[in-house]
């Protein structure tokens, strides 16, 4: 029986997973993490049947202090995910990072961390199928197409940039082919910040508009033709809770860092 914590549990996307979790017949959900809910019942926040306390927290030290778990889902902010995960890897934990903000530096860090304490993490930009299925389709077409763009679609109140989907698929296309330019972006006239942030060597627009939930676009051109591939999230979390459980379920099978959902898949 695998014993879950989660980092984030009254959120948006951690009520609906600590929720999963609870009513999964393989798993403990033995407490969550929360700034505004410490020492509160997270059975009695969301209703869970249950006559047994869950516990939340306000920070992980005293989490790792108080309750027994073997893995942590974090689903919260960068800054405080980072210290959230470097402390539960210098426990031994296994962690599963849903949390988007965290740069590539952040991961070789993370990675460094999990190794020396011979324990495993999965980061995922987005946990939902129909991402990992973008994510494989672009890096097919990243083969054989050397010319593309990246769009980031969020919600205006979304403050990170860009989301962890796109930063995860901007990692990933880099490790391809990085895009050819036809004008290199020192050598736009006029603004060239109009020409968005080049991140991976790849040029990256965030959109940051009412209406939007969470979408990504991953534009190909040659001559003559062009490729579109897109995905849109609705206002449901169903669809990371279907990962993150995944995830949960295959995290004792590697040991050390690995980014994305569809590394722990067969395709």
């Amino acid at each position: 029986m695998k014993k879950v914590f989660v980092a984030g549990a009254t959120g948006w996307a951690g009520s609906e997973i600590s929720r999963a979790i609870f009513n999964n017949d393989e798993m403990i959900l033995t407490g969550g993490l929360s700034l505004s809910q410490d020492g509160k019942n997270l059975s009695e926040i969301l209703s869970l049947k249950s006559d047994n306390n869950i516990p939340l927290f306000k920070s992980i030290e005293d989490a790792i202090e108080n309750v027994e778990f073997d893995i942590l889902v974090d689903f919260t902010k960068p800054e405080i995910a980072k210290h959230n995960i470097h402390n539960a890897l210098q426990k031994g934990k296994k962690v599963i990072i849903g949390t988007s903000g965290l740069t590539d530096k952040d991961y070789e860090e993370i990675e460094r961390i999990a190794n020396e304490n011979n324990t495993s993490v999965l980061a995922a930009g987005n946990f939902a199928l129909t991402v990992v299925l973008l994510q494989k389709f672009a890096e097919m077409a990243a083969k054989y197409i050397p010319h593309y763009e990246i769009i980031d679609y969020a919600d205006a109140k979304k403050i990170d940039a860009p989301s962890g989907t796109v930063a995860e698929l901007a990692y990933r296309l880099s490790k391809v082919q990085k895009p050819e330019l036809s004008v290199a972006i020192e050598d736009t006239i006029g603004n060239k910040e109009t020409r968005g942030a080049t991140i991976n060597g790849i040029q990256v627009h965030s959109v940051r508009l009412p209406g939007h939930t969470l979408g990504v676009e991953t534009i190909f051109g040659l001559k003559g033709e062009k490729l579109i591939l897109r995905h849109d999230s609705g206002e449901s979390a169903d669809p990371y809770v279907k990962g993150v459980l995944l995830a949960i379920k295959n995290i004792d099978t590697f040991k050390g860092l690995r980014r994305g959902l569809d590394s722990i898949m067969e395709f």
